[in-house]
């Protein structure tokens, strides 16, 4: 039967994580009546990431692994995914083990009012600088974009697909998808959700490369809305 959620899992040098997000996720989803789907896209990790994707896939059937043949970024990852994918509803998260899988059923519950549902993380368990930086670029955020998401960072979101009606990749779309969202004139929700520390790997973002391409990409995103034409209601003609 076709599935009605596709968990989109972007992984880039992630080889402990992989068989552990799997159980996790199978573990939360197993009391829904969701057919789902796990897709893992390994963006050419040099690891054994891809062989663990494997592994999953072995484990459990509704596993999918998809893999990039050359480095293209996460947002590049997600995008893949999403196209990859013709579920209803769509679901994201980060390969990391810091997000938890078992706020996706409490998640899903939202649609019932909202179209797209983003997380907030509660108690983040990151740097102190890693958590100023995120209270900087809100502040930021809500001055450049008139945007007042509270953690656009969060990669744990459940959505329905059509909310993604004029979305278009980018280098950095994971961290605005939200606010395009919204844009689009879609109902968007923030709801608090767990975060947990790192136990295995390496984050891939410094506050190097973080604030650079976020600098970068906050004007793009400004002159994206200053120029972006919003959906309108047409009338026609009766064709007779």
């Amino acid at each position: 039967m076709p599935v009605n959620l596709s968990i989109v899992v972007p992984v880039y040098n992630e080889e402990d994580n992989v068989l552990p997000l799997a159980e996790e996720t199978f573990a939360a989803m197993k009391g829904t009546r969701v057919r789902f789907e796990l897709v893992f896209v390994d963006d050419a990790s040099s690891d054994g990431t891809w062989d663990q994707i494997s592994e999953a896939r072995k484990k459990f059937k509704k596993v999918r692994g998809l893999r990039h043949l050359r480095n293209a970024g996460q947002s590049a990852a997600l995008w893949t995914g999403i196209q990859a994918t013709d579920s209803p509803l769509v679901a994201t998260l980060d390969g990391d083990l810091q997000n938890d899988p078992a706020d996706i059923p409490r998640m899903l519950a939202e649609l019932e009012e909202f179209d797209f549902v983003c997380g907030k993380r509660l108690n983040r368990q990151d740097s102190a600088i890693r958590v100023a930086s995120s209270v900087v670029a809100r502040k930021i955020r809500q001055w450049a974009l008139e945007a007042d998401f509270e953690d656009t960072g969060c990669a744990m979101r459940v959505f329905k697909r059509e909310a993604l009606e004029g979305v278009f990749p980018f280098n950095g779309l994971h961290r605005f998808l939200p606010i395009i969202v919204q844009n689009g004139d879609f109902k968007t929700y923030e709801m608090p959700v767990n975060h947990r520390a790192r136990v295995a790997g390496v984050s891939k973002y410094g506050i190097g490369n973080r604030i650079w391409r976020g600098i970068a990409d906050l004007f793009a995103m400004r002159w994206y809305q200053a120029r972006r034409v919003g959906r309108v209601n047409v009338e026609e003609l009766d064709r007779g």
